[in-house]
């Protein structure tokens, strides 16, 4: 049963960081939200076609944008937590149970 163990927690550990390195990448699309980035930067035009996907589920299913602030990004990093607290803890504390 080690080897399935050893794979969830790779699984976990994986998922962990695929989760961070979104959660920036959100971060990132948010502070270039403030500014007037070149929409033909390479970098630019990545950030938000990774983002934009999920940032335009949230909108279309809920009224997030008040007074001119977008509170999608907000709720994504909310999920995003909540992902890591939740499903990684989760399948890291199965990947140890006996």
């Amino acid at each position: 049963m080690f080897v399935f163990s050893n794979l969830l927690t790779a699984i976990a550990k994986i998922l962990d960081v695929v989760l961070v390195i979104f959660m920036w990448i959100v971060i990132a699309r948010a502070i270039l939200s403030w500014v007037s980035p070149d929409p033909y930067n390479p970098i630019v035009r990545f950030i938000h076609n990774i983002t934009e996907p999920v940032l335009y589920q949230i909108r279309k299913r809920l009224p997030v944008n008040f007074g001119g602030i977008d509170f999608s990004p907000i709720l994504v990093l909310l999920a995003v937590i909540f992902l890591r607290q939740f499903v990684v803890q989760s399948l890291y504390d199965f990947a140890l149970r006996p």
